[in-house]
């Protein structure tokens, strides 16, 4: 189904710098607690995200993530999740994050 470019303004995809991660044993898929600094306009946001098979809790901090940050929060177990970090499924269906191949300034909107 074709979309505007007004709808797709509506989505407000930016990018921002993992700046804390942690467990997140009770979460139904293993998965990770991930705190992302989104620059001085939007701030740091917390979501949780099935991103263990391919990243380790030392490793996905200090690494830029594109995410979707104006969705409403949502109760995700006893997290409550503020932004959707986007992957794309590999060959079996594990997530790989999105990110800038470049350091990129936090905050920057996709366009």
């Amino acid at each position: 189904m074709p979309i505007t470019f007004d709808d797709f303004l509506k989505v407000d995809i930016r990018v921002g710098t993992v700046v804390r991660a942690e467990p997140y044993p009770e979460a139904r898929q293993p998965a990770f607690k991930l705190w992302v600094d989104f620059g001085p306009e939007i701030g740091e946001r917390k979501t949780s995200a099935q991103i263990t098979r391919h990243y380790d809790l030392e490793g996905v901090v200090g690494k830029q993530v594109v995410a979707v940050t104006n969705f409403p929060p949502k109760q995700i177990g006893k997290f409550m999740s503020e932004v959707l970090v986007l992957g794309i499924p590999d060959e079996d269906g594990e997530v790989v994050l999105l990110a800038p191949d470049k350091k990129v300034p936090d905050g920057g909107r996709m366009y």
